[in-house]
């Protein structure tokens, strides 16, 4: 009984963040920094909505790996948590550039990108969670009929 009463205070007490607004500056400033002149570069899964995993090519067994860049020219705050991104969007055939307004949330020290069925143009609509985190981002995404996860390494100028 005491470790029903007990679990949600230290679950609260593990979520809090008590950044004070000096701090949440600093937060935003290093991350605005570290993704000046950045490359995202991993791989997504696709995944029919619904679950079902996407028909593997002739020849190919199970669910494959497709590659992703994303190349960051600067990500600027807005107001608020709106946040915009700067880039070049390379997966498959497409290959564009444009500015990508975003909901930047933080959890504690980790920023996440949260787009909700947001237009993009020449590329669709998509919904997607994306966290940060050192030299790693991982989320999920979906749009029209498909939808997976993605992951990869942030690579940083020199």
């Amino acid at each position: 009984m005491r470790f029903a009463i007990l679990l949600p205070l230290v679950l609260l007490g593990c979520s809090a963040d008590t950044a004070t607004p000096d701090e949440q500056q600093a937060r935003e400033k290093a991350f605005e920094d570290s993704m000046r002149g950045a490359v995202l570069d991993g791989h997504f899964t696709l995944v029919r909505q619904g679950g079902e995993p996407s028909a593997p090519a002739d020849g190919e067994e199970g669910l494959r790996l497709r590659s992703e860049r994303y190349e960051i020219e600067k990500v600027v705050k807005r107001a608020g948590d709106i946040w915009t991104f700067h880039a070049r969007i390379q997966y498959g055939e497409r290959d564009v550039t444009l500015p990508v307004p975003v909901k930047l949330l933080w959890a504690g020290d980790t920023p996440m990108v949260s787009l909700t069925d947001l237009g993009l143009p020449g590329l669709g609509s998509y919904t997607a969670r994306v966290l940060f985190y050192r030299d790693s981002y991982a989320g999920m995404w979906s749009g029209g009929k498909y939808g997976g996860n993605l992951f990869g390494h942030i690579k940083r100028p020199e």
